[in-house]
């Protein structure tokens, strides 16, 4: 009796056991602005995020065994970040996460031009978006706030934005809240772009790794990966992840969409209502027995299956990104919603707090 209750006690002790932050130097920008990086640790997990594109660096998590390890993709320095401009690793795009079609919208009868970086369309807010700006951060209970401040006209958006992102680690669970106020009418999509290998970053790929998405609807887009404007029903198609679903199995199929984002690298439309928070996707790794959950208050998550990824990334210990080695589910509005009137609106009015939560949970 003695012994089920001091295992009882510290099974409790360890679900409610407090994450300790604690913060250094991970390096310095060409400007000699020095960038701070934050761990946050537990019992459970044990997550490293920096101020530069307000980043997760690294994200370690117990397997079946027991066995801690790393399940995102990135770099052990910060030369890593700053000569990698493409991938996104780990960070908040911005303003305006994924697409906006021709780098063009119109707001309040105004038309603005971001400027061009994925041709013919502005991707991730433009090419000195948020994810390469050093953001401000502070410890907060179990976590850490980042804050930038976006001025007018910063990539073409209008108004000074002050954007928030807080992280943090409570047992098994990742929590990301967005938060942001503008001075000017503008439009803002904030998410995180971490790559996951649940088998653990850099270890094979993750085609056999099994994924359920939320989602009876996508959003199909053109050949410049630009949604079309209807939302498509995802059964009978590659794109039923209704139930768990190895990656693989249909990522190769004869299917236009697929052959659009090279796999996958879409948005689909999640169940339930927006704005609060409900489930969006679950991954579940087979050889390390460890599982991912989704949750958002989001509308969206974009699906995306590391096609772009060739190997030459190179991440800690000279491990290679290969193709299809991780995969993103980045919870969002739709892309190119400025121009979609019929999309969920992006837009932020001053007055207004844009907010938004994501949950990333661990089990195995």
């Amino acid at each position: 009796m003695k012994l089920l209750c001091a295992v009882l006690l510290c099974t409790t002790f360890t679900a409610i056991a407090h994450a300790s932050v604690t913060h250094s130097t991970f390096g310095k920008l060409p400007d000699g602005a020095a960038v701070e990086i934050y761990t946050l640790k537990n019992p459970s997990v044990e997550m490293r995020v920096m101020t530069y594109g307000a980043r997760v660096v690294s994200l370690a998590t117990k397997d079946r065994d027991g066995k801690m390890g790393n399940v995102v993709l990135g770099y052990d320095k910060i030369e890593g970040y700053l000569k990698d401009a493409s991938s996104y690793f780990g960070s908040v795009p911005g303003r305006y996460a994924n697409r906006i079609a021709l780098g063009k919208f119109t707001l309040e009868g105004k038309q603005y031009q971001i400027p061009i970086n994925n041709a013919p369309n502005a991707l991730h807010g433009g090419p000195d978006g948020f994810a390469s700006r050093n953001w401000t951060g502070k410890e907060i209970p179990e976590g850490v706030e980042f804050t930038l401040v976006s001025p007018d006209g910063d990539q073409g958006f209008p108004g000074t934005m002050t954007a928030h992102v807080r992280y943090t680690l409570a047992g098994n669970t990742v929590r990301i809240v967005y938060s942001a106020t503008t001075d000017k009418p503008t439009v803002v999509n904030l998410t995180n772009h971490s790559y996951f290998n649940l088998a653990g970053a850099g270890n094979g790929t993750i085609l056999d790794e099994k994924l359920t998405i939320d989602a009876d609807k996508f959003t199909p887009i053109d050949a410049t990966s630009i949604p079309l404007g209807n939302l498509a029903p995802v059964a009978g198609t590659p794109f039923d992840f209704t139930k768990p679903e190895t990656v693989g199995s249909r990522i190769d199929a004869d299917n236009e969409q697929l052959k659009h984002g090279k796999g996958y690298d879409h948005n689909f439309v999640l169940r339930g209502k927006a704005g609060v928070l409900r489930p969006a996707a679950k991954v579940y790794d087979a050889k390390s027995g460890r599982v991912l959950t989704v949750e958002t208050t989001e509308p969206g998550v974009q699906f995306y299956s590391g096609n772009f990824l060739d190997g030459t990334l190179i991440g800690p210990g000279g491990v290679k990104y290969v193709k299809r080695s991780a995969l993103c589910l980045e919870t969002q509005h739709y892309p190119d919603s400025p121009n979609r009137p019929d999309f969920p609106s992006t837009e932020l009015k001053p007055g207004q707090t844009y907010h938004s939560e994501t949950t990333w949970t661990f089990s195995n």
